[in-house]
């Protein structure tokens, strides 16, 4: 396959069915958004938050993008940039992997840090601070711009139909940081086939299921507020996981499956393996495995 640029690469990811234990007899399979060019999911939202706001008008050649990010939409806003050549600075608490803040590095960004008791909110504010204070620049927003879920809507979730033809979904199981992933397929799944259940994951810390706010190990999900996406998508079941169910499944998931997946992809198959349990016998689950564990070593993401 010959390509001109390195965008061409991102979506079409492999769904991959996994070869382990699931209860009653059902089946797990897994997209593997690792594939995409910039190593995860947030490949497709930052290509998608760029055309978009390009296409409206609301940027230029001359516009800086201004994001708070912990990482994965930093990789994927830089990555899109480089397209239109825009300069990009992006807004992360401290805490966050060494890794994907080298990767914004490396692909031109700038980062500016943000205490890290401070949360996705803290790095919220400060880029909005920037954004008052830098000429024509642009913030994307991708807590509460519409083109988040829209992405996953128009991509993901319909790749998923397309792998998964003439077969029955019993379920769909995916992870919330901005909730853009979880809403944008739970809606076309819900327009799909209202039957197919749509499954929220999220980790202690998080506050979808009424517990909390607090630290925790898992990256890429949880939520320090309700996302406004969620205010029509249906949700059938939140599954809290913790630290330990989640790091598990990421050691399972290397030593038994081969597969190098991240924090937010163990607490997923997690969920995924819950799941399986109300469902009926034979069912079909997919999840998103979001990003693999190589950005996350510095963390010591093994041995957790």
């Amino acid at each position: 396959m010959l390509i001109k640029n390195i965008n061409e690469l991102i979506g079409q990811t492999p769904l991959i069915e996994l070869q382990m234990p699931v209860p009653n007899h059902s089946r797990i399979l897994a997209k593997l958004e690792m594939f995409n060019p910039g190593g995860s999911i947030k490949d497709r939202l930052g290509q998608y938050l760029i055309s978009d706001a390009w296409q409206r008008k609301i940027i230029n050649s001359e516009t800086t993008i201004i994001e708070p990010t912990a990482g994965n939409t930093g990789i994927g806003l830089a990555l899109a940039a480089q397209q239109y050549h825009l300069s990009t600075i992006l807004v992360v608490p401290e805490k966050f992997s060494v890794e994907k803040q080298q990767l914004m590095l490396a692909l031109g960004a700038s980062i500016v840090h943000t205490p890290s008791e401070k949360g996705i909110k803290g790095a919220i504010a400060k880029a909005k601070q920037l954004a008052r204070e830098t000429d024509n620049s642009y913030l994307p927003m991708q807590f509460e711009n519409p083109a988040n879920p829209e992405a996953y809507y128009q991509t993901l979730a319909p790749e998923i139909v397309s792998d998964l033809a003439n077969t029955k979904i019993s379920a769909v199981v995916a992870g919330a940081g901005s909730g853009g992933t979880f809403a944008g397929m739970a809606k076309y799944f819900n327009e799909y086939d209202s039957n197919i259940q749509t499954i929220v994951v999220e980790p202690e810390g998080s506050i979808l299921n009424g517990g909390k706010a607090h630290a925790h190990q898992t990256e890429g999900i949880g939520v320090e507020f309700i996302p406004p996406f969620f205010e029509n998508v249906r949700i059938d079941q939140t599954f809290t996981i913790s630290d330990q169910q989640a790091f598990q499944q990421v050691r399972y998931a290397a030593q038994h499956l081969g597969l190098l997946i991240g924090s937010s992809s163990g607490a997923a198959l997690a969920a995924s393996l819950e799941t399986a349990k109300f469902l009926p016998p034979y069912s079909t689950i997919v999840t998103v495995f979001p990003d693999s564990s190589e950005r996350y070593l510095s963390t010591n993401i093994y041995n957790l």
